[in-house]
C-alpha cells in the first residue's frame, strides 16, 4: 500500500491521504501537483507534501486522478514556510496554499458533455432542443456547459442535459484543464530558396508589380541589417513598414516568407546593466559599511534614514554585492505604485535581471515569474513585489529588503492567511540563512524597540542626500482661519498663497487628504437624516462624478437623492470632504492648471499607477491630490510644496496606533517636498496645532514620539510589550451572535489567565448584513505564545462543536495591526 499526503486549496486545516500505485509512489516528489477527487464529484489540484505507507484509519483513501507535473514546482523550504505561516497565524494550511499559488496553477474542473458511443440512439425520440445539442456533438467531440447555453440561447439548460443523460444520448465527464498557456510570438524569415544572390534577383522580378509586398520585403532586409541577425516578428515588420498582416500573409502564401513561433516571456524588462558604478555619498558609504558589519552579528538590521536620504542607492549597492555571489534578492514594497518607479531605477543598474510580481499582473504573467524564480533564472535574480512575492519558489535566497517596513499594507487583512509580510520575510530568510534589511524614515515602534533590546542592528542616515535641508513645516490653525473668514472652501489663505507661489515658479504641488470620494456623508438639513448602506452599518459616501452614494465596504450604491428619504425635504447638504471635492475646488481656484487625482477610484486599471505617476513626473500635472498612496516613498524632484488638508481625522481614529500612524503618514507626505536642491515647504492644516504628535512632526522628533508612545503601550498593555490576537465573530442573527460571543469570552477568560477583552461591538458593527463582535486577547512577553495558541484553538474547536454556534463565522487575526 502506497500513499501520498496532499494539501488541498480549501480552508481545511489538515492534509489528506490518497492512495497511489508503486510506480506513482516512486515517481511523485514533494512539491508536485496532483489532481485528486474530493467530495462527491469535485476534482482539485492538490500539492504532494509527503509520501508514506501508513493507511488512514478514519477513511478509505481514494486514488489520485493524475499527476500534473514532471518535476516539483514548490520547494521544500516553501512548504516549511507555509506550515509556519499556518501555525503562527492560526489559519488552515489550505488557505496558505491557495493564497500563495498563482491561480493559473490551481486547476478547476470543467464539466464536459460528450456523445454516448455505446448503444443505439433513436433520433426521433429527441425534442428540438435535444436534437440541436446532439447535432453539435456530431461536429465536435465534446461541449462545455457554456457552449450548450450558447447553442440553445437560454440559461436553464441543466434539465435538458439531465433528460439526454436519462435517454442515454450523452455522458458527462469532468476533465481538468491546464489554464496556463505560454505566450507564442509569430516571427518571419525569408524562404530558403531566396537566400542566394540569384534568388534575390528572382525575388525582385516576382514582386515587380506588387509595390506593397516589395516594400515589406525591403523593410525586412533593412531590419535584418540593423537587428544584427536577430529574429524579426510579424508585429515589428508591419509596424515599421506601416503595412498590414494581410500583406505578410500573401507573401507567406507565395512562399517568399516563412512564419514560425517562438515562446516568449510575457513580462520582460529590456535594458542593459549599467557599467557606470554607483557613487555613494560619504554618509551613504558610512551607512553601507555599518550595515555590512551589523550583518556579521545580526540576521536583521534596520536602516533608519530620513526621507530623501538616499536609502535606495544603499540598497542597490548591497544588491550588487549579493548578485556577485550568485544569490537571489527579494525586494518587498508596501504598494504597487512604488514598484513602478523602482523597476525603472533598478533596470538602469541591473538590466533584465529584474522580475516583478504583484496582483495587477495577470495569471499567465505570474506563472512565468514563478517559473523563472524556480529555475533560478538570470531574469529573476532580483524580484521586486508587494507582499505576495514572499511566496515565490526561491532556491538560493541571499538577501531580503523590506522597504517602508512600517507600512500597514504589509499586513494582510482578508482573506486568510492574515500574515504580516515583514515578519514572515524574516522567518523565510532564516530558512536560507539569508540577511534582512528593514528600511524606513519612520520605523514601526516594534522594529525600533527590537533594535533597542539588541535583537536587530540599527544604522542611521540623519541627513538628506546632497545635504538638502529638511522641509520647512508651517502649521495653520483652522479654528482661527474660519473665525477670521480666511478660508476659501477647505483652503486657508496660507495654503492658497503657497500653491500660487509654487505654480508661479513652475514647481509642482502635492495635496494629501486621506479619504476618497466627494464627501463622506449627505445630510438632510430639515430632519438630520443621513442615507445609510442597507447591508452595512455605515453612511454612504457621495461620489460627485458618478452622481451616486456608494458604500466603501460592500460596494452598494444608489443615485444621489433629490429629496430626503425620511421627511422628503429638499435641503440636502454634504458634510466632510474627500479627494474628489478637493480636486473640484482646485479647478475653481486654478482653472488654468492641470489637476490630477490619485486614489483607489483613479488607479483601477493594470497600468493605472504608471499613467498617473509618469504624467506627474513628466510635469504634465501641476497639482496632485491623493490619499495615502502618495505617502509611500515616491520620488518627484520638482515638488516644492506639500499640503495636508486636515491632520485631525487621522489623529482621532479609534485605534491604539492612531498617533504612531499619524506621525508616520504626515512625515512621509512631508518628505515628498523639496527632494532636489531647494528646501521644500509643508503646510499642515489642523484644528489642534499644539497636539503633541503634530509638534513632533514639525520638529522631526521621531525619538520623542517613540518614547511617548512606548510609555502608553506599556501602561495599556499593547505591542511591543504584549502580543495581540483579535477574534472576530460574524452572524446575521444579532441575538445568536451575542449569545455565542459571550459564551466564547467566558471560556477564554476562565482558561487563559491573561487579559481577555470583549465581546465588543466594533465602530462598524455590521458589514454585508452580518453583525460583528470582537474579542481581544493580550499575551504578555513572559507567557508562552505557543501554549496560549493551543489553548485558544482547543476552545475554538469546542465552540464549533456546540450545535447552535456552528453557523457563527470565526476569524483570527494574530499580531493584530
Amino acid at each position: 500500500m502506497y500513499f501520498v499526503e496532499v494539501i488541498l486549496p480549501l480552508a481545511l486545516a489538515k492534509t489528506f491521504t490518497y492512495s497511489v500505485s508503486e510506480a506513482e509512489y516512486h515517481y511523485i516528489q514533494k512539491g508536485m501537483r496532483v489532481a485528486v477527487p474530493f467530495g462527491k464529484s469535485k476534482i482539485y489540484t492538490g500539492l504532494a507534501i509527503d509520501l508514506h505507507q501508513n493507511k488512514p484509519t478514519l477513511y478509505e483513501a481514494k486514488e489520485i486522478h493524475q499527476i500534473l507535473d514532471e518535476k516539483p514546482i514548490v520547494t521544500e523550504n516553501q512548504i516549511k514556510h507555509w506550515q509556519w505561516i499556518a501555525s503562527y497565524y492560526m489559519c488552515a494550511i489550505g488557505d496558505v496554499y491557495r493564497g500563495a499559488m498563482p491561480s493559473a496553477l490551481l486547476l478547476e474542473n470543467e464539466t464536459l458533455i460528450t456523445k454516448n458511443t455505446v448503444g443505439f440512439i433513436d433520433e426521433s425520440q429527441l425534442t428540438d432542443e435535444e436534437f440541436l445539442i446532439y447535432q453539435a456533438l456530431q461536429q465536435q467531440s465534446s461541449l462545455k456547459v457554456q457552449d450548450v447555453i450558447g447553442i440553445l440561447n437560454k440559461k436553464n439548460i441543466f434539465p435538458i442535459i439531465q433528460k439526454m443523460i436519462d435517454k442515454g444520448v450523452v455522458v458527462l465527464h469532468d476533465e481538468i484543464q491546464e489554464s496556463y498557456k505560454p505566450k507564442m510570438v509569430r516571427y518571419i524569415r525569408l524562404h530558403s530558396k531566396y537566400e542566394s544572390n540569384e534568388g534575390l534577383n528572382e525575388l525582385l522580378s516576382v514582386l515587380k508589380n506588387a509595390n506593397k509586398q516589395k516594400e515589406i520585403v525591403l523593410t525586412y532586409f533593412q531590419l535584418s541589417a540593423t537587428n544584427h541577425k536577430k529574429p524579426i516578428s510579424v508585429k515589428e515588420l508591419t509596424d515599421v513598414s506601416n503595412s498590414s498582416s494581410a500583406v505578410v500573409k500573401a507573401l507567406i502564401d507565395k512562399e517568399i516568407f516563412e512564419d514560425y513561433l517562438i515562446q516568449e516571456d510575457r513580462v520582460s524588462f529590456t535594458g542593459d546593466s549599467n557599467d557606470n558604478l554607483l557613487q555613494l555619498s560619504e554618509a551613504q558609504q558610512k551607512a553601507f559599511d555599518e550595515i555590512k558589519s551589523s550583518f556579521l552579528e545580526k540576521e536583521v538590521s534596520l536602516l533608519h534614514g530620513v526621507t530623501s536620504s538616499g536609502k535606495t542607492e544603499v540598497y542597490i549597492k548591497l544588491i550588487e554585492e549579493y548578485l556577485t555571489t550568485g544569490k537571489q534578492v527579494l525586494y518587498l514594497l508596501p504598494e504597487i505604485a512604488l514598484t513602478t518607479q523602482l523597476v525603472s531605477r533598478l533596470q538602469a543598474y541591473f538590466g533584465n535581471k529584474v522580475a516583478v510580481f504583484h496582483s495587477k499582473y495577470n495569471n499567465n504573467e505570474r506563472v512565468e515569474v514563478w517559473n523563472q524564480v524556480l529555475q533560478n533564472s538570470e531574469k529573476a535574480q532580483i524580484v521586486i513585489g508587494a507582499r505576495s512575492a514572499l511566496f515565490l519558489p526561491f532556491s538560493n535566497l541571499g538577501f531580503i529588503i523590506v522597504d517602508e517596513e512600517h507600512e500597514q499594507t504589509f499586513k494582510q487583512v482578508d482573506p486568510a492567511p492574515r500574515y504580516h509580510a515583514r515578519d514572515a520575510a524574516i522567518v523565510l530568510a532564516a530558512f536560507f540563512k539569508a540577511k534582512v534589511l528593514l528600511g524606513s524614515a519612520t520605523p514601526s515602534l516594534e522594529s525600533y524597540y527590537n533594535t533597542a533590546i539588541g535583537k536587530y542592528g540599527l544604522v542611521e542616515l540623519k541627513n538628506r542626500y546632497a545635504n538638502v535641508r529638511m522641509p520647512e513645516i508651517v502649521l495653520v490653525d483652522l479654528k482661527d482661519k474660519y473665525f477670521r473668514k480666511r478660508m476659501t472652501g477647505h483652503f486657508s489663505d496660507v495654503l492658497i498663497d503657497g500653491i500660487t507661489e509654487a505654480l508661479f515658479l513652475g514647481e509642482q504641488v502635492i495635496l494629501f487628504q486621506n479619504r476618497r470620494g466627494y464627501s463622506p456623508l449627505l445630510e438632510c438639513m430639515t430632519c438630520g437624516h443621513v442615507p445609510q448602506c442597507q447591508q452595512c452599518d455605515v453612511s454612504l459616501t457621495y461620489h460627485k462624478h458618478r452622481n451616486e452614494l456608494r458604500c466603501h465596504y460592500c460596494g452598494y450604491s444608489i443615485a444621489k437623492p433629490t429629496r430626503c428619504h425620511s421627511c422628503s425635504g429638499i435641503d440636502l447638504t454634504t458634510k466632510g470632504f474627500g479627494t474628489e471635492q478637493i480636486q473640484q475646488e482646485l479647478i475653481q481656484l486654478f482653472p488654468e492648471r492641470k489637476i490630477g487625482r490619485m486614489d483607489q477610484d483613479t488607479t483601477r486599471g493594470k497600468f493605472g499607477f504608471e499613467k498617473i505617476i509618469d504624467s506627474f513626473k513628466n510635469r504634465e500635472i501641476d497639482i496632485m491630490v491623493g490619499t495615502q498612496m502618495l505617502a509611500k516613498g515616491l520620488d518627484f524632484d520638482n515638488v516644492s510644496l506639500v499640503g495636508i488638508m486636515n491632520a485631525d481625522n487621522m489623529l482621532y481614529h479609534p485605534d491604539f496606533r492612531a498617533f504612531e500612524r499619524s506621525y508616520q503618514t504626515m512625515t512621509q507626505v512631508a518628505g515628498r517636498a523639496g527632494r532636489s536642491e531647494k528646501q521644500g515647504k509643508v503646510i499642515i492644516q489642523t484644528y489642534n496645532p499644539n497636539h503633541n504628535t503634530i509638534q513632533q512632526v514639525t520638529n522631526n522628533d521621531y525619538i520623542g514620539m517613540y518614547k511617548e508612545q512606548l510609555y502608553d503601550r506599556l501602561i495599556y498593555k499593547y505591542p511591543p510589550y504584549f502580543r495581540i490576537i483579535k477574534i472576530s465573530l460574524k452572524h446575521r442573527d444579532f441575538n445568536k451572535l451575542k449569545e455565542g460571543s459571550i459564551w466564547l469570552y467566558q471560556v477564554l477568560f476562565q482558561n487563559l489567565g491573561i487579559p481577555v477583552l470583549g465581546p465588543e461591538e466594533p465602530a462598524i458593527n455590521r458589514i454585508r448584513n452580518e453583525y460583528i463582535r470582537t474579542i481581544m486577547i493580550k499575551i504578555p512577553q513572559e507567557s508562552s505564545i505557543v501554549s496560549t495558541k493551543k489553548t485558544i484553538q482547543k476552545i475554538l474547536n469546542s465552540f464549533d462543536s456546540v450545535a447552535q454556534f456552528r453557523a457563527i463565522k470565526v476569524t483570527l487575526n494574530v499580531d493584530f495591526y
